[in-house]
């Protein structure tokens, strides 16, 4: 073999080997101080009849930054997170601004109607996506795959969710899922996963807000101005990595100014809680939670009737 011979061939292998050592750029991305939070709001974070595993923060803030309603909170929250805050508001801007700029490598519709399976990439759609039905996350194996749904490339594109699921599958993990919206977020009676990071370009008619209504978020919520949680849970990712933990919602509170409350019989009441039946993610509640059976409440029992 000649000296040119010689030379290609080694940088032939050089090649080979950074290729073969190299991650997707959109792989790379990280939350820096952001990470540190569960739930992190620009003006005021509100939570009612619901549970945070992880810290709760407010940067800049407004005047009440943030409101607590029979919320359990396993982590700290304002004032004592306001330090915190600041910084983290810094990176989750930075990380937008990041996960905005990266190349599409595939398209959505304006709608996920599951049953549908995503393998790891950079979805984008050019305006808001709604979605109902069951995501599967399939990594195929590969424990650090990392998805990105970009919403709204081509101007204000909020994400709406309503018995919305996402399943990791193929070893993925949530806490590597990341959905950046340029508007806000509203889920309904979903049992949603990744990290949420709403509206760092919002508009004044979509300011990127975060509302989680009956809902299960297996991740981190980040908003550019508020997050309102009523009825729901958010497990952030220090819990999800952790050993299962069993969050069991407050135990409701009869208002008859609400329709999902008429005729409420507290003594029927009976909560998901940790008895062996968990759901597919081993994080200890029932399988039934938060589709349960609305019989004891007074509304119309459409999901299997009472267990």
């Amino acid at each position: 073999m000649n000296d040119l011979q010689k030379y290609l061939s080694k940088s032939l292998l050089a090649a080979v080997a950074l290729l073969v050592g190299a991650s997707p750029v959109w792989a790379q991305v990280g939350l820096g101080a952001a990470a540190g939070f569960s739930v992190l709001g620009g003006t005021n974070v509100t939570c009612t009849d619901g549970v945070v595993s992880g810290d709760v923060g407010v940067s800049p803030g407004a005047a009440v930054p943030f409101t607590n309603t029979r919320c359990t909170i396993a982590g700290g929250i304002p004032p004592a997170t306001n330090t915190a805050a600041a910084p983290a508001r810094t990176a989750f801007l930075s990380a937008y601004g990041t996960l905005q700029s990266t190349a599409c490598t595939d398209t959505l519709s304006a709608t996920i109607m599951g049953p549908v399976t995503l393998a790891p990439g950079v979805y984008c759609t050019v305006a808001a996506l709604t979605g109902t039905g069951v995501l599967t996350l399939d990594a195929g194996g590969n424990a650090n795959a990392v998805w990105i749904f970009k919403i709204g490339t081509g101007g204000t594109g909020a994400l709406t969710g309503t018995s919305f699921s996402v399943v990791m599958a193929g070893g993925g993990q949530a806490c590597n899922v990341y959905w950046v919206p340029s508007g806000g977020v509203t889920m309904t009676t979903s049992a949603f996963k990744g990290n949420i990071l709403a509206g760092a370009t919002a508009t004044a008619a979509d300011p990127g807000s975060i509302t989680l209504t009956d809902t299960i978020l297996t991740g981190r919520a980040l908003a550019n101005v508020a997050v309102t949680m009523t009825g729901s849970s958010v497990i952030g990712c220090g819990a999800a990595a952790g050993p299962p933990v069993c969050v069991v919602p407050p135990k409701p509170v009869c208002d008859t100014n609400h329709q999902h409350h008429k005729r409420c019989k507290l003594h029927q009441y009976d909560p998901p809680h940790c008895d062996g039946n968990d759901d597919d993610d081993g994080h200890g509640w029932d399988s039934h939670w938060p589709f349960q059976s609305k019989d004891d409440h007074g509304g119309k029992d459409d999901k299997g009737g009472k267990r």
